[in-house]
């Protein structure tokens, strides 16, 4: 074969005999080579999920349209792309500079399959990291007066820069019910473990106080109920009785980056199909 495309496949549809093979069999006769499946039944929810990585010679409009008649028999929700196209992405950041910096970083160094068209902070202290990057930095002041206005700015980056994912690199601005229904699925957020434990100023400070033993953070979709969307990953840290406040920071941030850089990796890649309130990560 020439000219060979490596397409990625993502779909899901009530579980039943015979979609493996479906699947296979469009491929087959279209003569592609599958290079990677992952498959997984949910028992609970009655759904069966799937990626498919498949070498093939053909248009896009013919492979979609052989799809489609598998996707109407077995009542499909289903992604047709490419392998290791960036996918474009706003960066959302207050004035933590660790994620954007790690972010930006892994973009520029191939490890992300990602392509920062824009990252727009509330604030205008991670402007030099932008620019140190070559990314283009929007300053979108955000006051309680202000804040519909702002998010409408947002939405308007996100058309016009035809974004297709949100990052909320420790963005410190709550997203309004609309707007996280206007991304549904394309909005991931990082938190800090200590949810909801130690809420508010100084999460850090409250933590040493009580004497926490564990440090992590969560990675998940953003969705109309605040810190509940479906998880995307955790990781965690130990904690020492000797380690000050400035230490515990220190390790939440770099568990922080980490499990972001994971999550957008594994979204840029197809790799998560959400399941209702959980998710389905194929690594």
């Amino acid at each position: 074969m020439t000219d060979v495309t490596t397409w990625i496949l993502t779909l899901s549809c009530p579980d039943r005999p015979g979609i493996v093979a479906a699947v296979a069999g469009v491929l087959a006769r279209l003569q592609g080579n599958i290079t990677e499946s992952q498959q997984y039944g949910d028992a609970d929810s009655g759904l069966f999920f799937m990626r498919v990585e498949a070498q093939a010679d053909v248009e896009r409009a013919e492979l979609e349209a052989a799809l489609a008649e598998v996707a109407d028999t077995y009542g499909m929700t289903w992604d047709l792309d490419v392998v290791g196209r960036p996918v474009r992405t706003v960066v959302m950041v207050s004035t933590a500079s660790h994620c954007l910096h790690d972010l930006a970083y892994q973009q520029r160094s191939g490890r992300l399959p990602i392509d920062v068209v824009a990252v727009v902070s509330n604030h205008t202290a991670l402007q030099g990291i932008a620019d140190f990057y070559d990314l283009p930095f929007h300053h979108v002041p955000v006051t309680r007066e202000t804040k519909a206005a702002a998010e409408a700015e947002l939405l308007r980056i996100v058309r016009e820069t035809d974004a297709e994912l949100v990052v909320l690199a420790r963005y410190m601005q709550i997203l309004s019910d609309d707007l996280c229904r206007a991304l549904t699925g394309r909005v991931i957020n990082i938190h800090h473990s200590f949810l909801p434990s130690f809420k508010g100023a100084r999460p850090y400070a409250q933590a040493h106080a009580r004497g926490v033993k564990l440090i992590g953070a969560t990675a998940h979709y953003a969705t109309a109920d605040l810190d509940e969307g479906p998880i995307i990953e955790q990781d965690v840290e130990r904690v020492e009785h000797d380690d000050a406040v400035g230490e515990l920071q220190a390790m939440g941030e770099d568990v922080e980056r980490r499990v972001l850089a994971r999550a957008v990796r594994w979204h840029a890649e197809h790799r998560v199909l959400v399941d209702g309130r959980r998710t389905v990560v194929f690594r």
